[in-house]
């Protein structure tokens, strides 16, 4: 007699459980005919997920949330947010939280879904997704995983077999993501607009247990929980930075406080290096714009100060003035990240930290006046490092300039292997993003998304025969993006 067979996934309810007012029971919609498309097999080992059964048919249901475990509780998250600087009662319109699940290492992850049909939250609109944008997210969160920047995961992508209509009819597709949480500063928001203070504590309770747990042991732990969310956003946003990663969609509703990236709608990384770039079709005023990230981050930082002060003292005055001195570390944790992580780039980071930190503006400077190339040029610093200038000198404008900054940079003694082991070749290249897109949306063609994933999951070594994967769009056309509902 054979032995019965073992339980796919085994999902805890603690979200639903702990945070029932925040939490509305939904089922996922029916897809006609779900097809797997593309399946993180390295990510579903580390959950403990058989990528096989994650192929059959009882794996799809758990990846469309049609067929949860059996003791799951599929929820869609009520949240708050400020939408480009507007306060909003929001929540899980597409999406579900299936529940939460322990990784090899013991480690409690979010199972969550985006597409899985309309909730209480919908606001009108469908509850599905098109099959472009949840490959999309999967593409960007695998590249900032490889780029070491805290980021949710993809697990996978299941076509549904219905079409969508947005501007034009689009295939369907189910993203199935994992994350530590998916608890954000709207959470906390949404919990201070219901004035309900024991709702407020319970939220950060559970935000201090999955995220902060030395908080716990503070005598505020409210401000030692708000402290370690304005230092994991300043070191997250200085890791943008550096790579020239645009978000575009800042509001208080993406801003996790575990602090990973989350929600890759209208984002894309930097060709021309100008800060003042906006990739967001919606993001109409530059809001959001790659110079602006540091700023929005510290703005819904406030905002989260504002939604944690009857937690922080009895007195709202002293309270006030508690957070707005944690608030103050943001600026000096991000410009330290910042600078450390230019030094690193500049194979500086045994040199002297002040005269290190004295040639990144002027080179910054060098590079936005010429438009240069954000991520190849880094790799032709290196070149000079070793005695070539000549890649990185055509590529500026300022020759006069540039050689004066060169020659005290080299005197600094420039590592160029450090620098070869933090500057990327491959990044998503926004034209290669969208051409293996379409390729999967038009002609069922999988074969141009797997070889970008293959460069972007190593993105420091160079390769033969992924040269163009490392080159900017050759026709240099302006590009957008836009949200995917």
């Amino acid at each position: 007699m054979s032995p019965a067979p073992t339980t796919l996934a085994v999902l805890q309810h603690r979200f639903a459980d702990e945070l029932p007012e925040l939490a509305v029971p939904v089922r996922a919609a029916a897809p006609p005919q779900p097809q797997l498309v593309v399946l993180n097999e390295p990510l579903a080992r580390e959950l403990g997920l058989d990528p096989e059964r994650l192929r059959s048919p009882e794996g799809l249901g758990l990846l469309t949330g049609t067929e949860p475990p059996a003791g799951a509780s599929p929820v869609a998250q009520a949240y708050a947010g400020h939408q480009f600087g507007g306060f909003a009662r929001l929540g899980d319109g597409r999406a579900l939280l299936l529940g939460e699940l322990e990784d090899a290492e013991g480690r409690l992850r979010d199972l969550h879904l985006k597409g899985s049909g309309r909730t209480p939250f919908a606001r009108g609109g469908d509850g599905l997704a098109a099959l472009g944008p949840m490959l999309r997210e999967y593409v960007i969160s695998e590249a900032m995983h490889a780029l070491g920047i805290p980021t949710t995961r993809s697990l996978a992508v299941v076509a549904t077999g219905r079409a969508v209509q947005r501007e034009e009819t689009l295939p369907g597709a189910v993203l199935a993501r994992v994350a530590s949480s998916h608890l954000r500063v709207g959470t906390v928001q949404h919990a201070r607009a219901l004035d309900d203070v024991d709702l407020l504590r319970r939220v950060v309770d559970l935000a201090i247990a999955r995220h902060h747990p030395e908080a716990a042991d503070d005598e505020r732990p409210a401000l030692a929980l708000f402290r370690a969310v304005v230092a994991a956003q300043a070191d997250l946003v200085a890791r943008w930075m550096l790579v020239g990663f645009v978000h575009g969609v800042m509001n208080t509703d993406n801003m996790t406080l575990s602090g990973e990236t989350i929600d890759y709608g209208p984002c894309a990384f930097l060709d021309a290096f100008d800060p003042t770039t906006v990739f967001s079709s919606i993001d109409r005023d530059g809001r959001y714009a790659y110079r602006n990230q540091p700023g929005i981050a510290a703005w819904n930082l406030a905002r989260l100060a504002e939604a944690l002060l009857p937690l922080v003292d009895e007195s709202e005055e002293t309270a006030i003035a508690l957070v707005t001195e944690a608030l103050q570390g943001f600026g000096t944790t991000y410009s330290s990240a910042l600078r450390a992580g230019y030094r690193a780039k500049l194979g500086l980071a045994a040199a002297d930290p002040e005269a290190a930190d004295a040639v990144i503006e002027p080179l910054l400077d060098l590079m936005a006046a010429a438009r240069v190339d954000h991520t190849s040029f880094w790799r032709r610093l290196a070149d000079a490092a070793r005695g070539d200038a000549e890649p990185a000198r055509g590529l500026v404008l300022d020759l006069e300039a540039f050689d004066a900054w060169l020659a005290t940079w080299r005197a600094l003694g420039p590592d160029a292997a450090a620098m070869d082991a933090v500057n990327p070749v491959y990044i998503p290249r926004n034209h290669l993003v969208e051409e293996a897109l379409a390729a999967a949306e038009t002609d069922a063609d999988l074969a141009p998304l797997h070889r970008l994933l293959d460069a972007v999951r190593s993105p420091y070594a160079a390769r033969d025969g992924f040269e163009r994967y490392a080159e900017p769009d050759p026709a240099a056309a302006p590009y957008t993006t836009y949200c995917g509902t």
